[in-house]
């Protein structure tokens, strides 16, 4: 598999991403008629550029060193771990199930990785401190990240509605303004999340070449993944949309703007951390969140939560067969 291949491979998976993750950052501005979806993409498309830009690399670092393979086989391992993740991500998307990106990298990875070199190739990893490494250590922020979105979004449901106990309906346009705002910010640690996760495929793709001498991320990169997010969006991302903000639980405004600074929270210090989360999580369990706190847990409709469910516990093992099957075409080609 040659470089330029490999890099769109990883340019593939950024717009699979954007299928997934970034239209969570619209999801429930658009659902509760907050803005018009084209408003909404392009507020995320401005924040999710300025995300990749300015919210340094500690992500991207962390993903360039799941896998360690010899230079001689690393584009073919990452360019077919980046193909095995678009693949699942394309399948979840259909069916319209909110899939995390980050954990098909990680399988996608792990499965090229295995089938090319064995488990020695997997960088297993843990924790340094709060700072993840390897596939234990992402796999460990990847399961925490739902639980502190689904808290998120309870705590600031109750706060914002003991805070509007006693409104009038004149908070509406306060409200919708805190939307806009809320879902600026999302977009912006999105783009600072999932927007280096492909950074980061990139960065080992052009070390491997010898295109660099460091993981640094050059400026083209970060401009092609933020862009190529945004587009994943404008293209495909509303059948998320549509479970994001109206086949979980039926929000109004001020639930939206509950999800979306609780998930903010999570996905900026997640990225601070370079802590590799899955956007579609932390939403998803703050949606959940949310509507828990309204004490109307029956309003929640868990089938769709439980076929979220399934497919987050499946996309580790099926990328990672997916992965291993594309690297083993590549290789024999």
């Amino acid at each position: 598999m040659g470089l330029w291949v490999a890099i769109g491979f990883a340019l593939c998976f950024s717009i699979t991403n954007g299928f997934h993750d970034a239209a969570n950052a619209i999801a429930t501005l658009v659902a509760t008629r907050g803005a018009r979806p084209a408003q909404a993409v392009v507020l995320s498309a401005v924040f999710n550029i300025l995300g990749t830009l300015l919210l340094g690399t500690a992500v991207a670092d962390t993903v360039a060193g799941i896998v360690t393979v010899s230079p001689g086989r690393a584009i073919t391992v990452v360019g077919a771990g980046a193909a095995g993740a678009t693949a699942w991500n394309l399948i979840t998307w259909w069916r319209g199930l909110p899939s995390s990106s980050g954990h098909a990298l990680v399988g996608g990875l792990s499965g090229a990785a295995f089938a090319s070199s064995g488990l020695h190739a997997v960088q297993w990893g843990g924790m340094h401190g709060f700072r993840p490494a390897g596939v234990i250590g992402v796999l460990i922020v990847l399961a925490v990240s739902p639980i502190l979105g689904f808290i998120g979004g309870d705590i600031v449901a109750r706060g914002v509605r003991l805070g509007t106990r006693r409104a009038s309906r004149e908070i509406a346009g306060p409200v919708r303004v805190g939307e806009y705002v809320a879902t600026a910010a999302l977009s912006f640690s999105h783009g600072g999340n999932d927007g280096q996760k492909s950074m980061g495929l990139i960065a080992g793709l052009l070390l491997a070449a010898g295109h660099t001498h460091t993981l640094s991320v050059p400026l083209w990169v970060k401009l092609a993944c933020g862009v190529t997010l945004t587009f994943g969006t404008a293209l495909g991302g509303w059948r998320i949309v549509r479970t994001i903000g109206r086949r979980i639980y039926r929000m109004r405004p001020v639930d939206a703007f509950a999800s979306q600074t609780g998930s903010t929270a999570v996905v900026l210090g997640a990225s601070l951390l370079g802590a590799p989360v899955s956007t579609t999580h932390v939403v998803a369990a703050s949606v959940i969140g949310v509507g828990s706190s309204r004490g109307r847990r029956r309003h929640v409709r868990w089938s769709v939560v439980e076929s979220m469910a399934a497919a987050w516990v499946l996309t580790l093992p099926a990328a990672g067969l997916l992965g291993a099957a594309v690297f083993f075409i590549a290789d024999k080609t």
